[in-house]
């Protein structure tokens, strides 16, 4: 069933990567990264991973595993979370969704056999949980852009409107769930179909003009917007404080893996470096040490090129300062700047 789809992106002059599968440009990057501004694109995420939890203890299990509060999810919403190891180190940043059956887990594309194997792990006997693969079977596309709405409204579908909340509508005869948001700050939406649907939504979607997106620019729009990934930013060196991932976290929900770390961080102010943007005036390779008056204050984790120049993530020592901070990386020279998807601080409930 992927077949059909690739047949139909490959006529729209998809680059397909053998070894992955994953689809790395349309040739069309600079339009499709304007596009995200003005308009609306549609990217492939059929290379991430999609796992899914059932059985009554799926909400309880998934609590205890992650950061957020799942435990006050009702049918219909979802949020993102963050799974640690007992030390509080990231493993994965992932979007939940529960539905009346299940809890559909979106994971990162090489993230998904180390969950299924850490997830097993903590599966004990007695435990009503079960988890399956169902990348195989699913596949996810998001939709970015401000005209992403009304796109999908000309279908006549009522749309999910706070962040998370998702539905199954019948477009056309395809049967989605549409969630929202795109999975990164723009405005959008995230669609899931079935595999042997996914071309025909697919045409759907490039039919009323949304211009399609693959992984070069989907990279470079998620360091400009600031979304840590696994192996650049996400790794076992940092912990989600450090990685701006504070919007994913509840202090209050009691105990989970790696749940004493994170308390007593907070607790202690004992958040020693944090996740920053860094607009550079050169290209700077990822693992560069960054220095601030010949002083090593942090690592250069990510760069992409983009019209505005060169941007970097990297994690400097909080003691060295914030935004507008002035730094270098051998002969490139960089400032700090605030990027939309890092959060500094629990949001507080209105």
């Amino acid at each position: 069933m992927l077949q059909k789809l690739r047949q139909s992106q490959r006529s729209d002059g998809a680059q397909v990567e053998e070894n992955t599968g994953s689809i790395s440009s349309f040739g069309q990057d600079h339009e499709a990264l304007t596009a995200v501004e003005t308009g609306v694109v549609i990217c492939d995420r059929t290379h991430w991973g999609l796992l899914e939890l059932t059985g009554t203890d799926r909400l309880g299990f998934l609590h205890n595993q992650s950061t957020n509060d799942l435990k006050v999810l009702k049918p219909g919403q979802g949020c993102d979370t963050v799974i640690l190891t007992s030390t509080a180190r990231t493993i994965d940043l992932v979007s939940a969704f529960v539905t009346e059956n299940s809890v559909l887990l979106l994971v990162s594309p090489n993230r998904r056999e180390q969950l299924l194997q850490w997830f097993d792990r903590y599966i004990f006997f007695g435990d009503k949980v079960e988890i399956c693969d169902r990348t195989p079977a699913l596949t996810t596309f998001s939709l970015l852009g401000p005209q992403s709405r009304a796109m999908l409204e000309t279908w006549g579908v009522t749309l999910p409107t706070e962040l998370k909340q998702h539905q199954t509508v019948t477009i056309q005869d395809i049967t989605v769930r549409i969630v929202a948001g795109s999975g990164l700050s723009v405005p959008g939406y995230t669609l899931i179909v079935q595999q042997e649907q996914a071309a025909d939504l697919w045409q759907l979607c490039i039919k009323a003009e949304a211009v399609p997106m693959g992984t070069q620019a989907w990279e470079q729009l998620r360091i400009q917007q600031g979304r840590p990934s696994p192996d650049a930013e996400l790794t076992e060196d940092y912990n989600p404080l450090e990685a701006g991932l504070w919007h994913t976290i509840s202090l209050d929900k009691g105990c989970y893996i790696g749940q004493e770390t994170i308390a007593r961080l907070n607790t202690y102010n004992g958040v020693k470096q944090q996740l920053w943007g860094i607009k550079l005036t050169g290209p700077a390779e990822s693992g560069t040490p960054i220095f601030v008056q010949e002083k090593k204050v942090g690592v250069l984790t990510s760069q992409a090129q983009t019209t505005d120049g060169y941007l970097g993530l990297g994690y400097i020592k909080t003691k060295a300062g914030g935004a507008g901070l002035a730094v270098q990386m051998g002969e490139v020279t960089g400032t700090v700047v605030d990027v939309p998807c890092l959060t500094r601080a629990v949001p507080t409930s209105s």
